[in-house]
């Protein structure tokens, strides 16, 4: 089961996280849907190495069943919140486990079946895109109730770079055994962002604010990136061994 369960969520998060661009999201109700559930599913066929089953294209039905959900049965002012994301995130989490209980075949009767280094792969390039990809919306709708908060003037999209590379650098740390270098990294943006927290953002009542904001966001980011590192760290722990295996 956890090897067909690692493909399904592999083709998931790439899908939905790294393919799915802007022009994707913008005509969610039209062509974008479409596209996107083409996506979907040459990624979910691609990842198990079968599309003589129907279990694969259900699972897509149903991806597109809980996509549609939300483009058409949402209110507009709800629909790009926190919850909204979270919920829908949950139903896809749950769609891929029953697919992976009901058919844990899919992957050992696939064409990728010889190739079990694949799985490890597959966990970790999932794991970096959920930590910095997926990590970098979840933080945004998070803050977006900040919005308007009076904030010194940076790069544009700065603060979204720099979240995407403490959350990579986070990933990598975990991933090498070496989570102390965490510290490092806190301590590192801690003297950089003083800054922040103390000049640039008017009186004293905007300098808080400025300081409660970015306190947020970090704390938000490094949370969510150890989460997941360190999910995907157990994960690896239950698939086959990346060195030491063999193709065909």
């Amino acid at each position: 089961m956890i090897h067909t369960l690692t493909a399904v969520v592999f083709a998931h998060v790439l899908a939905d996280f790294l393919l799915q661009s802007r022009w994707m999201i913008a005509t969610k109700r039209g062509a974008g849907f479409a596209v996107h559930g083409l996506v979907v599913l040459v990624m979910t066929l691609a990842a198990l190495g079968h599309w003589a089953r129907w279990e694969p294209y259900a699972l897509v039905a149903a991806h597109l069943a809980i996509d549609a959900g939300k483009t058409w049965g949402v209110p507009a002012r709800h629909r790009d919140g926190l919850a909204t994301f979270l919920a829908d995130q949950a139903l896809h989490a749950a769609t891929l486990f029953v697919t992976a209980l009901v058919a844990a075949n899919l992957w050992s009767s696939g064409a990728w079946a010889s190739w079990p280094w694949l799985l490890p792969l597959m966990a970790l390039g999932a794991g970096l895109v959920l930590t910095t990809r997926a990590g970098g919306f979840g933080i945004g709708k998070l803050m977006a109730r900040f919005d308007g908060t009076a904030l010194p003037r940076g790069l544009p999209q700065g603060g979204q770079m720099i979240g995407v590379l403490e959350r990579l650098m986070i990933f990598l740390l975990v991933m090498v055994g070496q989570p102390g270098g965490i510290g490092f990294l806190i301590a590192a943006k801690s003297v950089l962002r003083f800054e922040v927290t103390t000049t640039g953002a008017g009186d004293d009542n905007s300098d808080h604010s400025a300081g409660e904001y970015v306190i947020i966001g970090t704390l938000a980011s490094f949370a969510w990136a150890l989460i997941v590192s360190y999910g995907c760290l157990r994960w690896l722990d239950a698939l086959p061994p990346l060195w030491g295996t063999t193709g065909p």
